[in-house]
C-alpha cells in the first residue's frame, strides 16, 4: 500500500507540475475541468445517484467549469472582475456560514436539488480559483496549495504525537485539537518564512493582518476537510472513490482546497 501511495503521489506531482507550468491557458482550463468533473462524479456518489446520473453530473460540471473559465478569460476586465468577486464571495459565505452550520448540525446531503447545487457551490469556485491564480502567477497557486499541504502534514504529526482531545469524533475520530494547533503554528511559520525570504516589507500592523489571515485560512481548510469527511461517513464509504490508487479519490485530495483556494483568490483579486 505504501509503495502504491508513493508511486501515485509522484505521478500526480509530475502531471500537475507539468500542467501548471507547461500547458497553455486553454489547456490548463481543460485540465482543471477534468479534475472538477471527476470530483463532481464522486460528489454524486455521496448522493447515491444512479450511475448514469453520476456520469451526467460529472460531465455537466466539467463543461460548466471550462465554459465559465473560458468566457471569463475572454471577457472585458470589468466583467471578469465582477464575476470573480461574485464567485469567490459566494464560496466564502458558504464555508463561513452554511458549511460551518452544516457541520455543527450534521445535516444530511440528500439526493435532490440541494445536493446538486451544493456540489456546484463547492467545486466550481475552486475550479475558477485554480484558473485565476495560475493566470496571475503559477506560484500563487502553488503557494496557496502549499498552505493546505503544510497544515495537513503538521496536523497529522502533531496529532499523532500529542493528540488527546478529539476534534469531531462523530465525523473523523482521528483528528484532534492538538493537530489543529500544530497546523495553525506550522502555517503561520510557513507563511512568515516565505514572505521574509521573498524580501517583502510590511508594517507591524500588516504583519499582524497576515498572521490573522493565515490562521483564518488554516481554520477554513479544517472545515473543508471535515465537511467531506462528514459526507463520506453519511454515505457509508471510506474514500470518495478509488480513482487515485493509495490515495482514494479526487475529493479526498482537494477537500481542504475547496474551502481555501477561493479565499486566497479573493485576497489576490482585491489587492492586485
Amino acid at each position: 500500500m505504501l509503495r502504491t501511495r508513493v508511486i501515485t503521489a509522484l505521478v500526480m506531482l509530475l502531471v500537475f507540475s507539468s500542467a501548471v507550468f507547461l500547458f497553455s491557458a486553454t489547456g490548463w482550463m481543460a485540465f482543471v475541468a477534468v479534475i472538477t468533473g471527476c470530483a463532481a462524479w464522486e460528489w454524486a456518489g455521496f448522493c447515491r445517484w444512479q450511475p448514469s446520473v453520476r456520469y451526467g453530473y460529472g460531465v455537466a460540471t466539467a463543461v460548466a467549469a471550462f465554459v465559465l473559465a473560458y468566457c471569463v478569460d475572454t471577457a472585458a476586465p470589468s466583467t471578469a472582475y465582477g464575476f470573480h468577486l461574485l464567485v469567490f464571495g459566494v464560496s466564502i459565505l458558504f464555508w463561513g456560514l452554511i458549511g460551518s452550520a452544516w457541520l455543527a448540525r450534521m445535516w444530511p446531503l440528500g439526493q435532490g436539488a440541494r445536493a446538486a447545487l451544493t456540489g456546484l457551490v463547492v467545486m466550481l469556485p475552486t475550479a475558477i480559483a485554480m484558473v485565476f491564480l495560475r493566470q496571475i502567477n503559477p506560484w500563487w497557486l502553488l503557494g496557496a496549495m502549499a498552505i493546505v499541504w503544510v497544515a495537513d502534514i503538521a496536523a497529522y504529526f502533531s496529532g499523532r504525537a500529542l493528540g488527546r482531545r478529539k476534534l469531531a469524533p462523530s465525523i473523523s475520530p482521528g483528528k484532534s485539537w492538538e493537530g489543529v494547533y500544530g497546523a495553525l503554528m506550522a502555517v503561520v511559520a510557513y507563511g512568515l518564512i516565505v514572505l521574509s525570504w521573498s524580501g517583502a516589507r510590511f508594517s507591524p500592523a500588516a504583519w499582524g493582518g497576515i498572521v490573522l489571515g493565515l490562521l483564518a485560512l488554516t481554520g477554513v481548510s479544517v472545515v473543508g476537510d471535515l465537511f467531506e469527511s462528514m459526507l463520506k461517513r453519511q454515505a457509508g464509504i471510506k474514500d470518495s472513490s478509488q480513482l487515485l490508487p493509495g490515495h482514494g479519490g479526487v475529493l479526498d485530495r482537494i477537500d481542504s482546497l475547496t474551502s481555501t483556494l477561493p479565499m486566497v483568490a479573493l485576497f489576490v483579486l482585491l489587492t492586485r
